[in-house]
């Protein structure tokens, strides 16, 4: 099929790759504006961009979409170039703008989602995040087809993915991605074939993932260690994580639960050992902190840590 491809980040280079190495041809990819990165700054391609390029795919970087938005002129030049492209479908993944009436009406077949859920489980823009914030067991992909709501459309295939004790959002976006990739394909092989039936959501279960903020990695313990232990998985790798000592922000990349020994106010260190971990006391329970990183430095082992910021004794503030 000729596919019009919009996404943005490595979950969405993946399912394009995925598409291209079954053969269909991507006539035009849609991905956000080159952003600043890194300690220059300096402006980086999209992972869509990157592997559009390197596979000579015509890319377009619109800022909007919206003909009655903020830049009606990049919207209508944006339609008109989609109007132009011949393309039989579009399909859509973590693409980060949001595709008015006006586009969804332009694919022959439609538009088609990669959503990182099992809807209506977690609408909206941070479902691997939440799903693991939240303590589910499992999550999924869902191939939607897209209407004007917010994650709203009949779902065209889905598949569960278990999610495990150890995973954080990191490692969980990788097989989350790879699994849309092989489910995009099995769906237009099926939608060839007049294969792909359409299934409303259900209107019992929905949930919204809201966008994931830097003001929530700061850590509270005055809530129970198995919440702070979710949020550090589901924070991993953004934004981190973090909790204050001694007046230094510190990221906490990995812990576990564990009983507290005796009585102590929330965010006291129980014990600080290069084997067993930094413990810090929680409303309920306590957390073994065994990875850390301080500012300008590395993500280290916390036997590692401990010899250049010894913290025994104290409190997190």
């Amino acid at each position: 099929m000729k596919i019009i491809f919009a996404g943005t980040p490595e979950f969405a280079a993946v399912a394009l790759k995925a598409l291209h190495d079954a053969g269909h041809q991507i006539v035009l990819a849609l991905t956000q504006p080159d952003r600043p990165a890194g300690r220059g700054m300096q402006l980086h391609a999209s992972p869509v961009k990157q592997f559009a390029l390197d596979h000579q795919i015509p890319v377009a970087q619109p800022v909007s979409l919206r003909l009655d938005g903020k830049y009606p002129e990049v919207a209508k030049e944006a339609h008109e170039l989609l109007q132009t492209t011949p393309h039989d479908i579009m399909v859509v993944a973590a693409y980060g703008l949001i595709l008015p009436l006006s586009v969804l009406n332009i694919p022959p077949r439609g538009c088609l989602n990669i959503h990182g859920s099992l809807l209506p489980r977690w609408r909206g823009a941070a479902p691997i995040h939440r799903a693991i914030e939240a303590g589910d067991s499992e999550t999924g992909i869902t191939i939607m087809q897209m209407d004007q709501g917010l994650d709203t459309g009949a779902m065209l295939l889905i598949e569960k993915l278990a999610i495990s004790t150890d995973d954080t959002t990191g490692s969980l976006h990788d097989k989350m991605a790879a699994l849309g990739g092989e489910m995009i394909v099995e769906a237009l092989r099926r939608l060839e074939h007049d294969a792909l039936p359409a299934t409303p959501q259900p209107e019992q279960g929905v949930t919204y993932a809201a966008k994931i903020s830097k003001e929530e990695a700061a850590l509270d313990f005055t809530q129970p260690a198995e919440v702070l232990e979710r949020k550090i998985r589901a924070f991993n790798p953004f934004p981190a994580a973090s909790a204050s000592f001694a007046g230094v922000t510190l990221k906490l990349w990995q812990a576990q639960v564990v009983a507290a020994t005796g009585a102590h106010v929330p965010g006291t260190i129980i014990s600080a050992d290069p084997q067993d971990g930094v413990v810090v006391a929680c409303s309920s329970g306590a957390l073994r902190i065994t990875e850390l990183q301080k500012p300008g430095g590395k993500r280290l082992p916390v036997a590692e840590f401990l010899k250049a910021f010894p913290m025994q004794g104290g409190k997190f503030d």
